[in-house]
């Protein structure tokens, strides 16, 4: 092992030991290199005065060097804050906008001891980041059973971790806190679980209220109490869009500094809170009481992304930041917030109307984010969905058996009935043809 890594490992063991158990192989042996390129390189920048013959970049005129057919598109920005390499963990400026953001819109962190944001490649990359720290062969990864399909990838596929899901729903359609617990403590043996949290929930929409919040950091730090180590992940990725009565912070800051036990991160991001799927900037923080966990963990993650991106896109996070220091940033994002909750009654309000009857479907409860799921109750979700697309030229996605996720994001409110519509169709079409 690398010494660095050794150091690293005893500052997180010093900090808190149980989170040093809960790194992976990888986790334990990962270390961003304070003497190496970077680290010469920081020193030649700060003290070079004369010329700095270190940075792997070409310079002209005192700055980058950039083709004209480029800048000519991006003229509002300057060259230094487009061309070069971002930091590993990101720009400076963004980091502390994003904390201010993440604090006045989580005021449950107030107090709180959690780390600086840092810049991950969106939210994907955050979670894989969670993975390659955390999670290893047989160590489980819980789960509800509505989930976005990646986190088999991320964690099982990539990383030989356990998949333990659990009903999401419970009879009253409620979430299934009694069944997260029975998933944590199933894993005493281990004495290890990552737990994601998505909320609002890929695929289903749905955002647990506040009582049902605080079951959920309820079962957690019973859990921890039994002797358990859990990673307690808050998958934030469409934080924020909260249309009805539902929790309006992430659980990230009542985990934070909950018990020695309980790790808390926050993976979020520009990509959705901001409109700018593309850009591809997000965020991961971690929360601990001890300064040399958080300071060790950072480390840790700076060597992650080394090793894999090395640095994230400069322009993408050089636009983010500017957008959230405009003006007019916040009018904006209420306006397509109003926008996507418009939509989101909308659908409610069609399937609440009787148009429908109740023989086709029930739906999920859903009060947040992009989407909602039909639960079919006369024919399979998968034979529907090629009936839709090639029939009725209607995408939508099958999820199991009986599942339809629709996402009411991407449709116009206005289109919204004729979209159902077709949907109530396409299920009697199939219906009839079974009835021959």
């Amino acid at each position: 092992m690398n010494p660095q890594a050794g150091q690293l490992n005893e500052s997180i063991k010093a900090g808190n030991r149980h989170v040093y158990d809960m790194l992976s192989s990888l986790g334990r042996e990962i270390y961003f290199p304070k003497v190496g390129i970077l680290s010469q390189s920081a020193e030649a920048t700060a003290n070079a005065k004369k010329y700095n013959a270190t940075i792997g970049i070409a310079t002209e005129n005192g700055g980058p060097m950039h083709l004209g057919v480029i800048q000519d598109k991006l003229s509002a920005y300057s060259p230094k804050d487009l061309y070069g390499y971002a930091p590993p963990a990101g720009k400076p400026e963004l980091r502390t906008v994003w904390r201010e953001k993440m604090l006045r819109e989580n005021p449950s962190l107030e107090g709180k001891a959690y780390g600086n944001p840092i810049a991950t490649n969106a939210l994907t990359h955050g979670l894989s980041i969670v993975a390659d720290l955390f999670a290893g062969p047989d160590d489980a990864i819980v789960y509800p059973d509505k989930n976005w399909e990646n986190y088999e990838l991320t964690f099982g596929v990539r990383r030989g971790a356990e998949l333990v899901n659990y009903p999401l729903f419970t009879e009253d359609m409620t979430f299934n806190s009694n069944g997260l617990l029975d998933a944590l403590l199933a894993q005493k043996d281990k004495g290890k679980a990552i737990v994601l949290l998505n909320f609002p929930n890929n695929p289903t929409g749905y955002t647990p209220g506040l009582k049902e919040g605080d079951a959920i950091v309820d079962a957690i730090v019973r859990a921890a109490e039994e002797g358990v180590n859990i990673v307690a992940v808050c998958d934030d990725a469409y934080f924020g869009l909260f249309f009805e009565d539902s929790l309006k912070e992430s659980l990230f800051g009542k985990l934070a500094n909950i018990h020695p036990r309980v790790l808390a991160v926050k993976i979020d991001g520009a990509t959705k809170e901001e409109f700018v799927w593309g850009f591809r900037v997000g965020f991961i923080t971690y929360a601990s009481d001890s300064p040399e966990v958080l300071a060790a963990l950072e480390q840790k993650t700076l060597g992650i992304i080394r090793a894999t991106i090395s640095s994230g896109s400069h322009p993408s996070q050089t636009f983010v930041l500017d957008a959230l220091k405009a003006p007019k940033f916040e009018a904006q994002k209420e306006e397509k917030f109003r926008i996507m909750k418009g939509r989101a009654n909308k659908v409610k309000a069609l399937l609440d109307s009787g148009k429908y009857g109740d023989e086709a479907w029930t739906y999920y409860p859903f009060n947040s984010g992009y989407f909602m799921c039909l639960k079919l109750k006369t024919v399979n979700a998968e034979e529907l969905r090629q009936h839709l697309i090639h029939q009725y030229g209607l995408g939508t996605i099958a999820l199991g058996e009986t599942d339809l996720r629709i996402a009411f994001s991407c449709i116009a409110e206005e289109n919204l009935e004729d979209l159902f519509d077709l949907v109530y169709a396409g299920v009697r079409d199939l219906e009839k043809a079974r009835a021959l």
